[in-house]
């Protein structure tokens, strides 16, 4: 076999259609174009959105804040999880200042949550912003106790 012998498949090439080529056969005269105005004539087509004019309609609708976007009024949380808790002592405080001192707060300046990935073996007495109902049940089931901070 020689690169001269390789052929498409039977099937998969098929004939462009001639447009525009006389009044007979499938598309000619006007050339699937319909007759005169901005489409039929030659040149860069109509934009996607152009309503001849007329103030677009995405320009009509009026601008919107939030929904489906992001609030401007949303509240940043640095998220620790349970299982970054491990390294703290028994009976020890956990307060956001703690935290920031072990360095698991990316922005001290905002408020913390506690989430509960990971399972805590000593009992700590924790003062947080936020913490989930599941990881409060895992904190109290180990002995220790949950105090919401207000700010």
């Amino acid at each position: 076999m020689k690169l001269n012998d390789l052929k498409p498949q039977e099937g998969s090439k098929k004939k462009g259609i001639r447009v525009g080529r006389g009044t007979s056969g499938r598309r000619g005269k006007t050339g699937g174009r319909g007759t005169k105005g901005q489409g039929a004539r030659a040149g860069k087509p109509v934009r996607q959105y152009n309503q001849g004019g007329n103030l677009p309609f995405y320009r009509r609708l009026p601008f919107k804040r939030g929904e489906g976007f992001t609030p401007l009024n949303r509240i940043e949380y640095n998220e620790v999880n349970l299982d970054q808790l491990l390294e703290f002592p028994a009976g020890s405080e956990i307060t956001p200042a703690s935290l920031a001192e072990a360095k698991l707060l990316r922005n001290p300046a905002k408020p913390v949550v506690i989430l509960g990935r990971g399972e805590l073996k000593t009992a700590l007495k924790i003062n947080v912003h936020r913490i989930t109902a599941g990881a409060k049940a895992k904190v109290e089931a180990a002995g220790g106790s949950v105090e919401i901070i207000n700010s």
